[in-house]
């Protein structure tokens, strides 16, 4: 039997308590037990990370695996192959022999191959006169039958590992999802909140993760990313709550009011003033604006029907479109703070002037503008206008993808809200600050 004795390395190579170590074991295998050399490789492949043998060296063990005649590993069909470095060569798909070499020491290192050398240092073989095996100088396989139990319980855990990352990974990625759809849902629907700080805090926990994250790290971030989630909730559940009391004590008010046969129906709240309003300077911006009734919730921007008048085409509803907070909308696209009045813009006012002077700088035709404007409404126009501004070297023709824009708007099919929010992701590792 090959592994009876203990056999030390021919030439320079030392004799190490590594190599002694895998003697032993591989002289403690049962007599009966075997194992499917496939099968083993494939274990061996999935648990290299902890066994510390890299795939040029699994290519190698491969080529000696080939050389073996049977399938199955097994003390009664000897363990010992004798290939030279010119056939390992060419089943490796043309390796370098000081490549083979070098990864041949690597696979005895670490415990899966025991030398058996000759006197000489030679692998060959000495067969009796049946041309049976008498005894063979090589590589023992012996290592590999006697760790098979060890190997596939290295590859289930190495397997169990990469599928709990795996999930995580896709619960991360779901948790990322919610929240980003959450607070851009909570902007659009201009829900009260610190919604910028909230998106500021999952971006940085989201670029906090390092390129190649451990288990460990990407444990931690799931657990943040779902508090925040938590949080985001929870204010929006508040919000929900509240709306639906206020929808029910609006109920109430107006089954009351329809009562009166001499009630007028209020309009949609957009850029008119609602029933019982009245009409109060604003001093910010020098216009006029509506002021809000008991259970109304009013326009920021509300202007009076003289103002309207003096601005033929506008639609009263603004296209259907709802308007962002102007600081919302100068952080998404900083760019147009310099076509201002004094490079500022402090009201809606300077944003429509500076989109005029962007309009003509980007060859939009006025056309098109006014077209936009009585489609969408102009505030919310000059706020596309900033956004193409933004984009302007993604955009070929700024006139077309305008005139794009307010087509789809008359279909109901635009909204502003997801481009403010992709400007906002674009420029949010920048940094910049807007006046």
């Amino acid at each position: 039997m090959e592994t009876g004795s203990v056999t030390t390395p021919f030439g320079r190579r030392s004799m190490t308590l590594g190599m002694l170590a895998s003697q032993v074991m591989a002289g403690e295998i049962k007599p009966d037990q075997s194992v499917d050399k496939w099968k083993l490789f494939r274990a061996l492949c999935e648990a290299k990370p902890l066994l510390g043998i890299g795939d040029r060296a699994l290519a190698v063990l491969n080529a000696l695996l080939s050389f073996y005649p049977k399938n199955e590993l097994a003390q009664g069909n000897g363990l010992i192959v004798f290939p030279s470095n010119i056939q390992l060569s060419l089943r490796t798909h043309g390796m370098a022999e000081q490549t083979v070499r070098r990864h041949l020491a690597a696979l005895v290192d670490a415990g899966l191959l025991l030398r058996k050398d000759s006197p000489n240092g030679k692998r060959y073989v000495r067969r009796d006169r049946a041309g049976e095996v008498d005894e063979a100088f090589g590589f023992s396989l012996a290592p590999l039958l006697a760790r098979a139990d060890e190997i596939e319980q290295l590859a289930a855990e190495v397997m169990a590992e990469r599928l709990h990352v795996q999930r995580l990974r896709e619960r991360i990625t779901l948790c990322r999802r919610d929240i980003a759809k959450l607070i851009e849902a909570a902007v659009e629907e201009e829900i009260p909140g610190d919604w910028q700080g909230l998106y500021r805090e999952f971006r940085d926990l989201i670029e906090g993760l390092p390129r190649s994250p451990t288990t460990a790290q990407l444990e931690l971030l799931l657990d943040e990313l779902t508090g925040l989630r938590t949080n985001i909730l929870n204010q929006l559940e508040i919000q929900v709550k509240s709306t639906k009391q206020r929808g029910n004590a609006d109920y109430i008010e107006r089954h009351i009011q329809n009562s009166n046969p001499e009630s007028i129906s209020e309009v949609e709240p957009g850029f008119e003033t609602k029933q019982g309003a009245t009409a109060e300077p604003d001093n910010d911006r020098g216009t006029v604006t509506a002021a809000k009734g008991r259970g109304e919730t009013g326009h920021p921007f509300a202007q009076t029907e003289e103002e309207q008048s003096r601005r033929p085409g506008v639609r009263n509803d603004g296209g259907g479109l709802k308007a962002f907070p102007l600081g919302l909308v100068l952080q998404a696209c900083p760019e147009i703070l310099a076509y201002g009045p004094d490079g500022l813009i402090r009201n809606w006012r300077d944003l429509m002037a500076a989109a005029v002077i962007v309009r003509s700088m980007l060859g939009v035709s006025p056309s098109a503008y006014e077209e936009a404007a009585n489609v969408m409404g102009p505030e919310n126009a000059a706020t596309v206008m900033a956004c193409i501004l933004e984009r302007g070297g993604h955009i070929y023709s700024a006139g077309g993808y305008l005139r794009g824009l307010t087509r789809r708007s008359e279909k109901g099919e635009f909204a502003i809200g997801p481009m403010l929010m992709a400007l906002l992701r674009a420029n949010a590792p920048a940094g910049r600050k807007v006046g």
